[in-house]
C-alpha cells in the first residue's frame, strides 16, 4: 500500500500532522502499537488535560539548541489551537499561571483531533507493530504485522521514554540512529525526586506537608508548591526544576519565597523577645518541619532576645536556601516526560524534516525540545506537529 505521508505514533503530535497534512490534500495513514490512539492525552492533566499555556515562549523549552523551537511555535500558536478548540466547542478554564484545561475531559481534545482526521480521510492502523523501515530511492519501505507499506513521507511521533505503562518506547530513537542522527542523551523530565541514608529517613518524617518555596538549581529558579513524599519530593516546584538537576546536583529551597528571613526574625525578635525560635518559626512554617530544621540545622532554641548578631543571620540563610541533595529522581515510571532525544541540529526548524533524509521527520517528545510544566509540552507538540504536517 502507498500513502503520501506515514506517521508512526498517534499521539498529540502524530494526531496534529495528520490532520494537517490531509487537510492539505495528502494522503495519510497513521500506525501505532497501541490499540488506541491518544492515551497520553487522555490522562493528563488529572484527566483534564492541560492542553496548552497562555504564555507560550521559547524560554518555558529545555533544548541543545533554545532557539530551535521558535520557528514552530511562532507559525502555530496557542491562540490557533485555542482558536480550534473553540471552533469545536470544547468548554475550557484558566489556572493560576496561563495554564488552560479542559471544563469536561481529556477526551474532549482527543475527539477533536480524531474528528479533524475522519473529516479528512486519515486512515489508522492500531495496533500495527513496525517490524523494519528502509529508505527507497521515492520514499520509504516499511515491514508492519499489517503487511507492506510505502510512503513518500515519513513522520516520526513515537513520543519519549515516560510513562511506560501506557506503552512508551524508544522506537523513535532507534528509527533516529538507524539513519545516523544523534541523540542528545535522554532521561526523565517534570520528574519526582528521592533521596537515600539519613536524608530520606529524616525527610519521611514530612510526608504529606505541601508548601508554597522558591527552588533553585543550576541557573533554573521557579516558585510553585513542594509537597514531600515518603521518598522524596514531588509538587509543581520539584517537577519544574527535574528537568535541569542533574545527579550529583544539590537543590536550594527558599522556604519563605518573597520575604526578607532576617528582616523577617529581627522583627520577631523586636516584637516578640521573650518567644523561642522554633515557635517563631512555627508561625510561619509547618510544625513538623521546624522540628526536622531545629535538628538538622542544628538551630538554638533560646529565645529570640537572646540570638547573637551572628545567629540571626545564620538562621535566616538556613530559611533562605535549604540545602537539599536528591540521590535520583523516580525515573521515567512517574516522569511526565522525557528530556533529550533527537538532535535538533539535525532537523529543519521550519518543517522537522531532517537534514540528512529526505522525507524524514521528527516530532513531538522524541526531539530535543522539553516543556516546563503547565502545557508547553502539548503545545510543542501541536505547533510542531503542525510544522511537519505542513511539509509532508
Amino acid at each position: 500500500m502507498l500513502f503520501d505521508v506515514i506517521i508512526v505514533g498517534a499521539g498529540a503530535a502524530g494526531l496534529m500532522c495528520a490532520g494537517t497534512a490531509a487537510a492539505r490534500g495528502r494522503s495519510v495513514l497513521v500506525l501505532d502499537h497501541a490499540d488506541r490512539p491518544g492515551k497520553k492525552i487522555l490522562i493528563s492533566g488529572g484527566g483534564r488535560c492541560n492542553f496548552t499555556n497562555l504564555d507560550v515562549s521559547s524560554a518555558h523549552f529545555i533544548s541543545q539548541n533554545p532557539h530551535f523551537c521558535k520557528s514552530a511555535l511562532a507559525r502555530f500558536t496557542a491562540a490557533d489551537f485555542l482558536a480550534m478548540v473553540e471552533e469545536h466547542g470544547i468548554p475550557w478554564h484558566e489556572r493560576e499561571h496561563g495554564q488552560l484545561f479542559c471544563d469536561r475531559s481529556a477526551a474532549d481534545i482527543l475527539d477533536m483531533l480524531l474528528s479533524r482526521c475522519r473529516r479528512h480521510d486519515v486512515r489508522m492502523h492500531l495496533p500495527c507493530a513496525i517490524e523494519s523501515v528502509r529508505k527507497e530511492q521515492d520514499g520509504f519501505r516499511l515491514e508492519t504485522s499489517r503487511g507492506i507499506l510505502h510512503c513518500a513521507s515519513l513522520v516520526v511521533a513515537t513520543g519519549g521514554l515516560s510513562i511506560p505503562k501506557i506503552g512508551a518506547s524508544g522506537f523513535g530513537l532507534d528509527i533516529a540512529r538507524q539513519f545516523g542522527l544523534h541523540i542528545v542523551d535522554p532521561d526523565a523530565g517534570l520528574v519526582p525526586l528521592r533521596f537515600t541514608g539519613p536524608e530520606k529517613e529524616a525527610l519521611q518524617s514530612l510526608a504529606g506537608i505541601s508548601m508554597p518555596v522558591c527552588i533553585r538549581c543550576r541557573n533554573a529558579r521557579f516558585r510553585e508548591a513542594m509537597l514531600f513524599t515518603h521518598r522524596g519530593i514531588s509538587g509543581p516546584a520539584v517537577l519544574q526544576i527535574s528537568s535541569y538537576w542533574q545527579p550529583g546536583d544539590s537543590l536550594e529551597v527558599d522556604l519563605l519565597p518573597g520575604l526578607d528571613a532576617a528582616a523577617w526574625l529581627q522583627r520577631q525578635a523586636t516584637g516578640h523577645p521573650g518567644m523561642r525560635v522554633d515557635n517563631a518559626l512555627a508561625t510561619r512554617l509547618p510544625k513538623r518541619l521546624v522540628a526536622l530544621l531545629m535538628q538538622m540545622q542544628s538551630l538554638p532554641r533560646r529565645p529570640l532576645k537572646s540570638l547573637s548578631e551572628r545567629e540571626i543571620p545564620r538562621i535566616a540563610d538556613t530559611l533562605a536556601g535549604w540545602r537539599l541533595k536528591p540521590a535520583a529522581s523516580e525515573g521515567y515510571r512517574t516522569a511526565e516526560v522525557m528530556r533529550g532525544g533527537v538532535d535538533t541540529r539535525e532537523l529543519s526548524s521550519k518543517t522537522m524534516e531532517s537534514r540528512k533524509v529526505a522525507g524524514l521527520y521528527f516530532i513531538g517528545e522524541v526531539v530535543d525540545v522539553t516543556g516546563h510544566l503547565g502545557g508547553f509540552n502539548f503545545q510543542w507538540a501541536w505547533s510542531s506537529g503542525h510544522a511537519a504536517g505542513q511539509a509532508a
